[in-house]
């Protein structure tokens, strides 16, 4: 049953009966969404919020997924990588297209590369593009940073991972640990990576060609695992952090999301856990944070509030205006999808008339919210 504080349904799309979504940006009035198995990239007239309509898809190669989607101007890069727990054959690497014309995209680019292939991409604002790569010499993945001033002809500039994971180097963990880049936010010439059981890494990426890392933390392998998400917020010396539970239930290491200190990467410091919803959501499966809207160019600015997917507790908003005093001020819960026990709500984009774009992982598709009025009253007062 669905349940809702402060947010409101406008529209969903149940895109094109594929609804395993996951990420999604706007272009024009029309969402690109990412799928998690092989129905590549949907396209959803989004004019009408209140009665979306799926438009196109592009197609994907088999075992391979696009579930990933950047866009900047008329360009759009979608991912290619080896579905989780599928076997290769796969594409390996980054699909770059032309959308000019939104319903009709058309692939102007394919940088290869091997291993799992591009897990995902930053791509906010000018021509440097930040990937989490593969690489057949390479355990997991990485940082690539790719030239796209001509997005005809990408081109590599420089890459990075953690000591250990090149195929020839020693490894100083033991194998139940994963040490992967998830994916790199890049504000001011300092990338803000989260390596899953590594912890997070500060790298300063102001020369692609002799990248360096300038701050790291990691929380220790039994209180922390599985980091995901590493976003400073805009205009602020915090950065919000996820841990993604991959497994159901909470027995175990629980995940969290945390607020952390970032004015001086060579010394990071957690400020704050933002607060665990409340509820029997242990027992409806898979649980915890996931994905939070990212404050990108053409997106929703906002310094002091952060949206966060938290699979099947759904969508959590919180005041962080005080970052030691995070302050959970709405959120939304849909009925469980066909077929599903509950929903998993997986990925988050607000666009910059407030409205939110949120995607269920299974079955679901594309879920369009607004705050309500009442989310002003649940503010706490500024200090």
């Amino acid at each position: 049953m669905s349940d809702a504080w402060n947010v409101r349904l406008v529209g969903h799309s149940d895109l094109g009966g594929s609804g395993d979504g996951m990420h999604v940006q706007l272009k024009d009035g029309y969402a690109f969404v990412g799928h998690m198995k092989e129905a590549g990239t949907s396209i959803v007239d989004v004019r009408d919020p209140s009665n979306p309509r799926f438009v196109n898809r592009i197609p994907i190669a088999p075992n391979t997924h696009a579930h990933k989607v950047q866009v900047q101007g008329d360009i759009m890069l979608t991912n290619r990588e080896l579905i989780p727990r599928f076997s290769p054959p796969h594409d390996a690497g980054l699909a770059v297209y032309d959308i000019a014309d939104a319903t009709r995209p058309r692939q102007i680019a394919y940088w290869p590369c091997g291993g799992l292939g591009v897990h995902r991409m930053t791509w906010w604002d000018g021509p440097l593009a930040y990937l989490t790569a593969g690489d057949d010499e390479v355990e997991q993945q990485f940082l690539v940073v790719l030239d796209l001033s001509d997005p005809s002809r990408p081109r590599e500039l420089g890459r990075w991972w953690v000591r250990g994971q090149g195929r020839s180097e020693k490894r100083p963990w033991d194998d139940t640990r994963r040490v992967k880049l998830h994916h790199a936010i890049v504000r001011d010439g300092l990338a803000y990576c989260s390596w899953w059981d590594a912890g997070l890494y500060v790298l300063d990426v102001r020369d692609p060609g002799a990248i360096r890392p300038a701050g790291h933390l990691s929380l220790g392998h039994d209180v922390s695992r599985w980091t995901h998400t590493f976003c400073p917020l805009p205009g602020r010396d915090v950065a919000v952090t996820t841990e993604e539970r991959i497994v159901d239930g909470c027995e175990g290491i629980a995940p969290n999301a945390r607020l952390v200190d970032i004015s001086d990467p060579a010394n990071l410091r957690v400020l704050s856990t933002l607060p665990v919803p409340e509820g029997d959501w242990c027992a409806r499966g898979r649980f915890g944070p996931h994905n939070v809207h990212e404050p990108k160019p053409g997106g929703l600015i906002d310094p002091d509030t952060i949206y966060l997917t938290y699979f099947n507790a759904g969508l959590r908003v919180f005041d962080v205006s005080d970052a030691t005093q995070p302050v959970e001020i709405a959120f939304y819960v849909p009925d469980a999808p066909p077929g599903q026990p509950a929903t998993q709500l997986n990925d988050v984009l607000v666009g910059p008339d407030g409205l939110i774009y949120v995607t269920d992982r299974f079955n679901g598709g594309l879920y369009i919210l607004e705050l309500t009025d009442g989310v002003v009253a649940a503010r706490p007062q500024r200090r």
